[in-house]
């Protein structure tokens, strides 16, 4: 069940095969990369991946000297997967003043669509989306 998968956020060089070290370095800890997401500017990468073995994953990146940057909690909700159901969620944090700076499709079966949801205030996001 993805509820229980943690964000790291790792920093790279923007070079190529920054993202192979990465899944190889991970791949060879036995972690799982359950959901990612990846940026660069000005010549680094913001990558962020949703793993359930953080320790495991912070462990074996570190080791093999990627930067890790934060971990973080994450808001899980499930949505029917239909026009509209995001933006009920969203405005639900946004009457309660919490902004969102991620979100990650984890899962999705029989119409349903399981999202990650980034916040800075993770116990009010769950709170808010209840």
């Amino acid at each position: 069940m993805p509820g229980h998968l943690k964000e790291l956020r790792v920093t790279m060089e923007d070079r190529p095969g920054s993202l192979a070290k990465l899944a190889e370095t991970l791949g060879k800890a036995g972690v799982n990369i359950e959901a990612i997401s990846a940026a660069t500017a000005g010549g680094s990468g913001d990558i962020r991946i949703l793993v359930a073995d953080t320790a495991g994953a912070r462990k074996a990146l570190e080791g093999a000297g990627v930067t890790v940057a934060g971990e973080r909690e994450m808001t899980f909700v499930d949505l029917d997967d239909k026009p509209g159901s995001l933006a009920g969620t969203a405005r639900k944090l946004a009457d309660q003043s919490i902004n969102i700076d991620a979100v990650y499709v984890v899962g999705g079966a029989g119409g349903k669509k399981q999202l990650a949801i980034g916040t800075t205030d993770t116990a009010k996001a769950r709170g808010a989306v209840r």
